[in-house]
């Protein structure tokens, strides 16, 4: 009995895993590769090979020198006759034509330089509306909304959320390091996006991201906020369904690793949210809570960095933990100044201010000026750290990239430059704004 059940959880973890189901999800939303996929769904056999690192990522075409499709040959008499290069009509088989759009994938892998392989795009909505889902779980994103909420928002949540956010991301990029399951195959997948493509697959980060943050977001403010719960929770959960099925479209995780990244995120949610109020007292108001920010944090980075050999995971996780000690740190040193000092709780709950061109002028101020400064903190310390930390450590720093694929440099480069983020973020733009008038 427990043979036969062990037996049936195996094959549905293969079945979740199948990249097939990846690229049929791509197909019915209109993605699908410029010559090769028709041939994969009749069954005809391709002469495209995965990328061996990653078990099968980008494929590399090969077929006889001069030998052309009938759709590049019409791509090309399009090409001659002055047509715009970036979208062309698609024709099937039977000669009948479907508009789409040939494009590249967003970004080049971040660790090989791998453009990509060109595809079409026939629904250009779902386009756009998945590569907005899945930027909410970049970079760009994070350097943006925690800052804003910050800032206009609310300083509490934020600092708490953002703690969840760096053990969710920690623990979900590690747990990818001794994994070690490889993207979905392509083909059959078409790969809309390249950058994370050399990083591990199980559990998707993005789907852990996706999940915790508005999950945490709604925990943290309603009560404290007066909003309808109906809205908070069709927000929240409108955010997790969008992050999640992008990271599909985008050819970068199969069913399984959605579902396992979900279930992961809430696991931790749920273990780290009472311990919320204990961890920020302690950022906060304890007189030894600067070491042990620094000491967690760095110690928490040097244990990631030993799991695997260097990727853009190693990076990102030390990126992250610079980021969370920033803000840590930032709060011990606003407690202790009477900066951004929290709303008693006679003040709550907290009513949002009426929506007017002059407060929307006045938050758009806030954020513009608030990232140039963490920009120019970003710049400045990056161009300070990497050639100290080379000279430190007797590293060439010529070829900035492959010195920090060494450890002694990506290290106190990330989170020295992202520490430092992270303090401004939390400390000195807040500082600036209050004796100029903007906070």
């Amino acid at each position: 009995m427990a043979g036969g059940l062990k037996g049936g959880f195996v094959q549905l973890m293969h079945y979740l895993q199948d990249p097939q189901h990846v690229a049929r999800f791509q197909q019915l939303c209109g993605v699908r590769e410029t010559d090769t996929r028709e041939k994969l769904i009749k069954g005809v056999p391709s002469t495209r090979h995965g990328d061996v690192q990653n078990g099968g990522g980008d494929a590399t075409r090969r077929r006889p020198a001069g030998a052309e499709t009938d759709r590049e040959k019409r791509n090309n008499g399009v090409a001659a006759n002055g047509a715009a290069g970036e979208t062309g009509q698609a024709a099937d088989k039977d000669g009948d034509d479907t508009q789409g759009s040939a494009v590249k994938p967003l970004r080049r892998n971040s660790l090989t330089g791998d453009v990509g392989q060109e595809f079409i795009i026939e629904n250009k909505f779902l386009f756009y509306l998945f590569t907005l889902g899945t930027e909410l779980g970049n970079e760009l994103f994070y350097i943006s909304f925690f800052p804003f909420f910050m800032w206009n928002v609310d300083a509490y949540v934020s600092r708490r959320l953002v703690v969840v956010w760096v053990w969710v991301m920690y623990l979900g990029q590690c747990t990818k390091d001794v994994i070690r399951w490889p993207r979905p195959a392509s083909p059959p997948v078409v790969k809309v996006e390249m950058f994370y493509n050399s990083e591990y697959s199980m559990p998707s980060t993005h789907a852990m991201s996706g999940t915790a943050i508005p999950l945490c977001l709604f925990l943290l403010t309603y009560g404290r906020w007066e909003y309808p719960m109906l809205l908070g929770l069709c927000l929240a959960f409108s955010w997790c369904f969008l992050v999640c099925l992008s990271r599909i479209y985008m050819g970068m995780h199969s069913i399984l690793d959605i579902i396992a990244g979900f279930l992961y995120s809430l696991l931790i949610v749920v273990v780290f949210s009472p311990a919320l109020d204990i961890i920020d007292t302690f950022n906060r108001t304890h007189p030894y809570a600067p070491l042990s920010i620094i000491s967690l944090h760095v110690g928490l980075g040097l244990f990631s960095f030993t799991l695997d050999t260097w990727s853009t995971s190693r990076g990102d996780t030390a990126q992250i933990l610079g980021s969370g000690a920033g803000i840590a740190l930032a709060s011990h040193v606003n407690y202790h100044l009477g900066l951004l000092p929290d709303p008693t709780a006679s003040m709550l709950p907290l009513q949002p201010p009426t929506l007017s061109l002059s407060l929307f002028g006045l938050c758009l101020l806030r954020f513009l000026l608030g990232v140039l400064i963490l920009l120019a903190t970003r710049a400045i310390m990056k161009a300070l750290t990497i050639p100290l930390v080379c000279w430190i450590f007797g590293i060439p720093s010529g070829d900035v990239r492959k010195a920090r694929q060494h450890m002694e440099v990506e290290l106190p480069y990330r989170y020295i430059v992202y520490g430092a983020v992270g303090l401004n973020a939390h400390f000195l733009v807040p500082f600036l704004f209050i004796h100029v008038g903007l906070l």
